[in-house]
């Protein structure tokens, strides 16, 4: 086209621009030909027209005044074409008026926030805590924001800023003064049914994810009410259901009742953290939510650095009434930084780091605050079982659970100053190992790695996600570490040199000194029986019996996994054996007795050598307590072997005649019970071992100075003659004779009436079983012959 057809039909574009209604007649003359059908969607999709339209839009024309002047003609024509009716044209105009609005605000950012940006957002900036309410002028319960109005802003803001996507300082800036009143509304709409919930939340996720992390930080701070940065609605405002499914805000009424207020109060700001926590758990991918978590714990212990540091009102009653609503402040302060805490480690703790940096700035948090305050007080165990989160999540990483490069390496040096201050400053002797350990391994990147860290690691490994991590120094002695031994963190060495042998036998890997020790060859356990292994070691009688039943359950299945690592469930059956709850120790004991009727050929031994020599350091009491608990293991044993005992009969015999000399009475006792159930399970098989039995029976129901114990032994000659019933006199026809001068003397001699009463159960057991023998019943038979 020539020049002057070009000049005059700009010409006469621009004064239709400026009429009113202009600029939506003009975009009608662009694109007209598409009034239906597949000619609209055509020109919808052809974004190169509305570009170009938009691009005519936002030039000020040659013949307009000034450029203030146009864009105070043009810009409310422009925001109306956000509000469309008709559904054919509504796309393509809601395109256009975005693109121009983008575009000025590139352009000619100051005009375009005076008349693009400030009417845009204008409901939400007139409810703002920044905005000048004259509120003795309005009636409590008066309409701020009609509920018509308030949808409609909030459904333009989502066009312009998250459809348009365009992240320029003036748009983020201009949408971050109204982000608390559109927060409130999200935080309203999800404890209601309003379709303002979607939008709200998907223009607080877009500002969280195109900001800078710093900024979006400090906006998730203003809205969980640590800082002001971000305006909020104002305290005067409401809001309020509004009758076609949105929302309008309206004027508070004032409440008198000062625990009414403080009620409302509370319940908003918990309301509120809730919302910013499901808000965040869509933030998890991008890193967001782990930043806020560690900047939560970063404040928190700026707040009780602050709290150590003030002077307490209550000792220092002449305080001023600034300190006192200062310290008011500032407690009001930290049961919001708390309460976040909590909310965020119940609800998005499980996948809340997704990289080692925020890893180590997690646990540098964690640490400066161990090192600034070690854990004392009413809060002691949760700062002392956070504290073992964070040092078991290093270990973790240290321990092979991801691949980590040398950057990675060079991320948690960062670490390694603090890990150094706790292992000399913090009150707790296994964290101060377990601290100097990490630093060795962190500074060797990995090739020197103590048998602690990787025990920590597996601990932690062997936890479900959202399940709380235990603590490595929670562990109580003795339980398996991830080579079949026992872990070596155990609480009764807490001297030096008692570390530095600690450290020995964890630098190599020695052979089993006797048949009571788990070889070291067993391999790492799986997962969920790890899991197991670590529970039989629970603090609570009752979870420590749950995992020891379902470790028998295991071995009465066969897992192969279990029986793998039956060594290893052996040594854990046998130290819970010593539990004083009889809960656990019964579980431990059903335990042993299954495993050793599985393998009795290994597991008896040991037993055994239990049995007859008790472990070193232990009381005189304890230690018979727990061989009369391995008796009864043996015993158990002996039921389920049957008529295979017979193999192992002079061992188990042996180590009952021992027992029967043992200083302690309720020992002696117990052995002599045992013996006397082995007999009778044995029956003819005794062998010539019955001499033993039957002068070790005699000398103690003679002489042992217990009543307790010569009853057990004349209860061995009960159950002897039981077992063998008519095979006594093959059998017994040795020692007969002076079992029987034994029981009549016991019933003649002896002071104690239950022993008396045993001695005359025995008589007549033998009286019944001699008149069998004498004195056969007469039994009528009939015989056919058949003669040759």
């Amino acid at each position: 086209a020539p020049a002057w057809l070009r000049r005059l039909c700009g010409h006469l574009l621009s004064e239709r621009l400026l009429r009113p209604g202009g600029v939506q007649a003009v975009l009608r003359g662009i694109l007209e030909g598409t009034g239906g059908g597949a000619g609209a969607e055509a020109a919808a999709l052809d974004w190169r027209k509305c570009d170009a339209v938009a691009k005519i839009l936002a030039s000020c024309p040659q013949q307009c005044l000034s450029l203030e002047d146009y864009y105070r003609q043009v810009c409310p024509q422009i925001l109306d074409l956000l509000h469309i009716q008709d559904k054919v044209a509504a796309r393509q105009f809601q395109r256009v008026a975005t693109t121009t609005l983008l575009t000025m605000a590139r352009e000619h950012p100051q005009l375009a926030e005076r008349h693009l940006l400030q009417p845009l957002l204008s409901p939400l900036l007139r409810c703002s805590e920044a905005a000048e309410l004259a509120v003795e002028d309005l009636a409590a319960g008066t309409v701020l924001v009609p509920e018509a109005e308030l949808g409609s802003c909030v459904e333009d803001v989502l066009k312009v800023y998250v459809v348009g996507n365009d992240s320029s300082s003036l748009l983020l800036g201009s949408l971050q003064s109204v982000l608390g009143v559109v927060f409130s509304l999200y935080s309203f709409a999800k404890q209601s049914v309003s379709y303002l919930r979607s939008p709200c939340q998907e223009i607080l996720l877009w500002f969280l994810e195109k900001a800078e992390r710093e900024q979006s930080l400090a906006v998730l701070g203003g809205l969980a009410g640590l800082s002001s940065l971000v305006p909020t609605l104002h305290p005067q405002c409401q809001v309020r259901v509004g009758s076609e499914g949105g929302a309008a805000v309206v004027l508070e009424e004032t409440i008198s009742d000062e625990d009414e207020a403080l009620y409302q109060k509370i319940s908003s700001e918990q309301c509120h953290v809730q919302s910013l926590v499901e808000l965040l758990s869509h933030c998890q991918k991008s890193g967001l939510a782990g930043d806020f978590f560690i900047h939560c714990l970063k404040e928190l212990t700026q707040v009780a650095a602050e709290d150590e540091a003030a002077p307490n009102p209550a000792v220092e009653p002449e305080g001023s009434l600034l300190e006192l609503e200062q310290d008011q402040a500032r407690q009001g302060r930290k049961v919001l930084v708390l309460q976040l805490v909590a909310t965020l480690c119940e609800n998005v703790s499980d996948t809340v780091f997704t990289d080692i940096v925020q890893v180590q700035e997690f646990v540098a948090a964690v640490l400066q605050r161990a090192c600034a305050s070690p854990a004392r007080g009413p809060g002691a165990a949760a700062e002392a079982q956070t504290l073992a989160m964070a040092m078991g999540l290093v270990a973790t990483l240290l321990g092979g659970a991801v691949q980590l490069q040398s950057s990675d390496f060079s991320v948690l040096k960062r670490l390694v100053p603090l890990l150094e201050e706790l292992s000399h400053t913090y009150p707790e002797p296994l964290t101060q190992e377990l601290a100097s350990d990490l630093r060795i391994a962190i500074c060797t990147h990995g090739a020197c790695a103590p048998c602690t860290v990787s025990t920590t690691a597996d601990t932690m490994l062997g936890k479900k996600p959202g399940v709380g991590a235990q603590s490595p120094a929670s562990i109580p002695s003795g339980a398996p570490g991830p080579e079949g031994g026992r872990a070596p963190l155990q609480r009764e060495h807490s001297s030096p040199s008692a570390h530095r042998e600690r450290r020995e036998e964890q630098g190599t890997c020695h052979e089993p000194v006797g048949p009571t020790a788990a070889p070291c060859a067993d391999g790492p356990a799986p997962a969920g029986l790890q899991e197991l292994l670590v529970s039989a070691y629970d603090p609570q009688p009752p979870g420590r019996a749950a995992a020891l039943r379902h470790l028998t359950s295991l071995v009465t299945q066969r897992d192969p996994e279990a029986l793998q690592l039956q060594e290893k469930l052996l040594q854990v059956f046998l130290e819970n054996v010593q539990h004083e709850d009889a809960f656990v120790y019964l579980s431990a004991i059903q335990g042993i007795a299954l495993l050793s009727s599985e393998y009795p050929e290994r597991i008896l031994p040991v037993l055994l050598a239990r049995y007859e020599c008790p472990a070193q350091g232990t009381g005189d009491t304890m230690a018979a307590v727990t061989r009369m608990k391995l008796g009864e293991v043996l015993m158990r044993v002996t039921r389920a072997l049957g008529d295979m005992v017979f193999q192992h009969r002079e061992p188990l015999i042996r180590a009952f005649l021992r027992g029967a000399r043992d200083p302690d009475g309720a020992l002696r006792a117990s052995s002599l019970s045992n013996l006397g159930e082995l007999c009778q399970h044995l029956g003819f098989q005794l062998g010539s071992i019955v001499q033993e039995v039957t002068c070790c029976v005699t000398a103690i129901a003679r002489t042992d100075p217990e009543a307790e114990v010569r009853r057990a032994a004349v209860h061995v000659v009960v159950l002897l003659l039981r077992g063998l019933s008519e095979k006594v006199t093959e059998v017994l026809q040795d020692v007969l004779r002076d079992l029987y001068r034994l029981l009549k003397h016991v019933v003649t001699a002896e002071r104690d009436g239950t022993t008396v009463l045993h001695a005359q159960l025995a008589l007549e057991e033998l009286d019944t079983v001699m008149r069998r023998v004498l004195f056969p019943p007469q039994t009528l038979e009939k015989k056919i012959v058949v003669l040759p």
